[in-house]
């Protein structure tokens, strides 16, 4: 779907390469700038990261190493960077000196932060960018501190794919009008973002604005409830008629105790009542039950589990390669599923791509 989008990574961690390698699976050709790892180190084994992408080693402190990104940028579509602000200003590689080799250029910016504000220049992680935005606060059971789902809001959700709709934006206006654009993609805007639909949800009287009295953290009908097994499932019975299956798939219809389903009164009560019956029998028995209904319902699975699930399995959503996992690319495009690229060794392009820009090939790089 992206052939012929011509993407430089300069490679750092977590949501930049995520997104690099999104647009790889989807078909762009990424060139990502790993950093030296040292004077006489080998080039060592490939980051599945890096997967459908061309490694190269370049050191962005010398001329030679901002020469061969400024080359690389004349062609392209865009940049994807995660320094802090102000880095790749004093390397020379900033979005005026990129986009004055390439007016066209669509600089991607990736920060936790954002390029401006009081903590621009502070140091953080997901979990704090996502408790600064409020994406965090619901989240987790009302009596322990709120919990964050590892890299998945802040990072990837609030991160990556956030500077990746900006890229993608920003390319189609060059391609229309010549004019490339800086994007500033931060995880704290992101993930703000993302509670829209949850702030919406207040209209609707499912939150309350206090973590232990929502729909999702202490309703009966929405819930996770541990098995017999010691495994989880969760059940999702919002709408009425979805209710009315689970009661009755749990022999609940005549209780007269569940009839008002919107009484919160009655939650604490009901909730414990589900968390009896649930743990009286397995995970695989209550799948067997409820799986392929209209109860809303799901068992929670590792993610080795979860491709193992005849579902997943069905759709190709996980396949194995050395040994380890990894999510096949989303979305599909006409019922048909991506492929991921290979994972390249660390460094394998380099000496092709430097040689290239060296002869002022550059152009004929790109695929």
């Amino acid at each position: 779907m992206l052939s012929g989008v011509k993407i430089v990574e300069i490679c750092g961690i977590g949501p930049g390469p995520f997104c690099a390698m999104h647009l790889a699976d989807l078909g762009a050709d990424v060139i990502a700038i790993e950093r030296p790892v040292g004077a006489n180190a080998p080039a060592g084994k490939g980051n599945v990261l890096n997967r459908g992408k061309r490694s190269v080693v370049a050191d962005l402190k010398t001329e030679a190493g901002r020469e061969l990104v400024l080359r690389l940028v004349e062609s392209a579509d865009a940049l994807i960077e995660g320094m802090r602000p102000g880095v790749m200003e004093r390397m020379g590689l900033g979005p005026e000196a990129c986009q004055a080799r390439n007016p066209r250029l669509v600089y991607g910016r990736m920060t936790g932060w954002g390029q401006s504000g009081p903590l621009a220049q502070a140091a953080g992680h997901d979990n704090n960018y996502i408790a600064l935005s409020g994406a965090l606060y619901y989240n987790g059971a009302p009596t322990a501190p709120p919990s964050s789902a590892f890299t998945v809001v802040g990072d990837i959700g609030g991160g990556a794919l956030y500077l990746e709709i900006g890229l993608l934006v920003g390319i189609l206006r060059a391609r229309a009008t010549g004019k490339g654009t800086v994007v500033d993609a931060a995880i704290v805007d992101g993930s703000a973002h993302m509670l829209q639909l949850l702030l919406a949800t207040q209209r609707k009287g499912y939150i309350s604005g206090e973590r232990g009295s929502n729909i999702h953290d202490s309703s009966h009908f929405y819930s996770t409830y541990r098995c017999a097994d010691g495994n989880f499932i969760t059940v999702g019975a919002i709408e009425p008629q979805f209710y009315a299956l689970l009661l009755e798939k749990l022999g609940l219809s005549d209780d007269a105790r569940f009839a008002a389903q919107w009484d919160r009164g009655r939650w604490p009560a009901l909730h414990h009542q589900l968390t009896e019956i649930f743990a009286s029998k397995t995970r695989d028995e209550w799948c067997a039950m409820l799986e392929s209904t209209d109860v809303c319902f799901g068992p929670v699975l590792s993610p080795e589990e979860a491709a193992r699930h005849p579902h997943n399995m069905a759709r190709g959503v996980y396949f194995e390669r050395d040994g380890q996992i990894e999510a096949a690319p989303a979305p599909r495009f006409d019922d048909n599923a991506g492929t991921a690229g290979i994972i390249p060794h660390r460094g394998e392009h380099t000496e092709q791509i430097t040689n290239a820009v060296r002869e002022k090939r550059t152009k004929n790089l790109w695929l």
